[in-house]
């Protein structure tokens, strides 16, 4: 007997696992995309923001329905960051930061 549970949740949480491909990310991209959107409705009577609107059409009321509609369409997705790669390039910042500070010592 196939157990087709009628959710009032929409996008439902298996199309959501789909489009992330595991619970963590899912959580981690809906909540800090929930906080962008929150900080945008938070300044939109100021005159500068440098929040990205929603990225689609939604009568929800919260700002993580509004996230979730997002990650279901495609808007936003997770990227996965390399920890070594990211190590890697901040050891060869710092190098060639020390270098041009060593030859600007020289030039003067």
């Amino acid at each position: 007997m196939a157990h087709g549970y009628d959710t009032m949740m929409n996008p439902s949480i298996e199309t959501l696992l789909e489009e992330t491909g595991s619970k963590f990310r899912l959580v981690s991209l809906s909540a800090k995309r929930s906080r962008e959107i929150t900080s945008y409705i938070g300044q939109l009577g100021q005159s500068e923001g440098s929040n990205v609107p929603p990225q689609v059409t939604s009568t929800a009321a919260k700002p993580l329905s509004m996230a979730f509609e997002e990650i279901a369409a495609n808007k936003i997705v997770a990227i996965e960051i390399d920890p070594e790669a990211e190590a890697h390039a901040a050891a060869l910042a710092a190098a060639e930061a020390a270098a041009a500070a060593e030859l600007g010592d020289e030039s003067a």
